[in-house]
């Protein structure tokens, strides 16, 4: 939250979660040390928690998941276009008049 707290702060965000107690955590009295100080955090901003089911939940698992390996990283390969040669070609041209 530190990190994007000049965009949260002051307008109300909804923060979605696959973990159904985290909707609470905000109307609960009795907390122990550590969600009191997540609550400490929580409390500078206007957010709603809500639950969403994890498997419905495909944005997240998109954003988290690897879409290319390492072994397929080190396959790739780049292919110059005619257009970027040729640009390149004049640039040098012109440097050598």
């Amino acid at each position: 939250l530190g990190l994007w707290r000049h965009y949260l702060y002051g307008v109300h965000c909804e923060i979605f979660t696959d973990h159904r107690s985290l909707q609470y955590i905000l109307s609960k009295k009795d907390l122990n040390l550590r969600l009191r100080r997540w609550l400490e955090l929580l409390k500078d901003y206007d957010v709603t928690i809500l639950y969403h089911l994890g498997k419905a939940n495909v944005v997240a698992d998109a954003l988290n998941r690897k879409t290319l390996s390492m072994r397929s990283l080190a396959t790739l390969s780049i292919e110059e276009r005619p257009l970027a040669r040729d640009v390149q070609m004049l640039a040098n041209s012109l440097v050598q008049l």
